[in-house]
């Protein structure tokens, strides 16, 4: 059997074995933390790990249509009252990078570049990305983002159930039966060309942000009223889950000690900061305490859009949040990186990989 292929394989054992124990357990979204920890658990017992590529990015549309079409005339109309919140977000991105970066720097070794690259609230795979183009480690990196999403995500739901006494059982969708075929049509259409078409433009979280803005220009215009199929929002759930445990395939002891250590030490500061704009949030009215919880976690914005749709939070409240700490991380980081002068120069024979 060809390596790759029986990676997949071991992928698919760990991530069924995962969903089967949380399903028969009864534990809380199972479809999510199921093949996390199934991966997780099979990376760290040093089982070479394959995640599912193009499906996975595929499945991240899913979201990205969710959320799309929780845009409507009223959630336009709440922007104005949301103006006071969406300014503590600027300040929120900076607080976390004037801690995070000493932190990365005099407490956990890392050179200024990874370190700065550590501490940005962003996407994984973006800070990844640009912290490798100026010249930090990506592994770590990898490995720092990863644990704080695979944290917030894990802890998030425990919060949520125990501090702010929801549920997580609110229904995520309606079945595919129950849904016009012309509104399954055309959500299938704005998830696939809002991700082709955001890749070929260049936009930053394509496959979540392109099919986002098509469907919720549909559904201002009237055409879509209904979130994407319950069993659809499942699958996205899956490749979420496994995509957050395959990263930490081939860790080592050494990485473990540094790399998931500081990322677990820095998601601790991060919890304590969005614990208390939280309550800054709250107690000035601005948001009930489920949404200003779940718009200033500092989680992936896949991951946070789960957790709002099985909590019945308002979705449109809590991802303009999220878009917009994203979007001042994605476009800041690199600007703030060149003009703090955190790029390593390269030597003519090395290798930039």
């Amino acid at each position: 059997m060809p390596e790759h292929a029986s990676a997949w394989l071991k992928t698919i054992i760990s991530t069924v074995l995962g969903t089967a124990v949380f399903w028969l357990l009864e534990l809380p979204l199972p479809f999510l933390f199921g093949p996390m920890t199934g991966c997780l658990l099979a990376a760290l017992a040093g089982l070479r790990l394959r995640g599912f590529g193009q499906v996975s990015v595929a499945a991240r549309t899913i979201l990205g249509v969710a959320v799309g079409a929780s845009v409507t005339p009223a959630v336009v109309a709440q922007l104005p009252q949301m103006a006071m919140s969406l300014a503590l977000v600027p300040l929120y991105v900076l607080v976390i990078a004037g801690l995070g970066v000493p932190f990365f720097t005099r407490v956990c070794g890392f050179d200024r570049i990874t370190a700065y690259y550590a501490a940005m609230p962003g996407g994984l795979q973006d800070m990844v990305i640009f912290g490798q183009e100026a010249g930090g480690d990506v592994r770590a990196l990898s490995l720092i983002h990863a644990t704080r999403v695979l944290i917030l995500v894990t802890l998030a739901p425990i919060l949520l159930t125990t501090v702010f006494g929801v549920s997580l059982s609110n229904p995520i969708g309606a079945p595919a039966a129950e849904l016009p075929l012309a509104e399954l049509a055309l959500m299938a259409g704005a998830a696939f060309l809002g991700w082709r078409g955001g890749e070929r433009i260049g936009l930053f979280g394509a496959s979540i942000l392109g099919p986002m803005l098509v469907t919720a220009v549909l559904s201002l215009a009237g055409l879509v009223h209904h979130r994407p199929p319950a069993e659809a929002i499942v699958a996205a759930q899956f490749f979420v889950g496994t995509g957050i445990g395959v990263y930490y395939v081939g860790v080592t002891l050494q990485e473990l000690r540094r790399d998931v250590l500081s990322g677990i030490a820095f998601v601790l500061i991060l919890a304590a900061l969005s614990a208390a704009l939280t309550e800054v949030v709250t107690f000035a009215g601005l948001a009930p305490p489920v949404e200003a919880f779940l718009a200033f976690a500092p989680g992936g914005q896949a991951e946070m859009t789960i957790l709002a749709i099985v909590t019945g939070a308002d979705l449109g409240f809590v991802i303009v949040h999220h878009l917009m700490r994203i979007i001042l991380v994605i476009t800041g980081a690199p600007v703030a990186s060149r003009l703090l002068g955190l790029r390593r120069r390269m030597t003519a024979g090395e290798d930039r990989r």
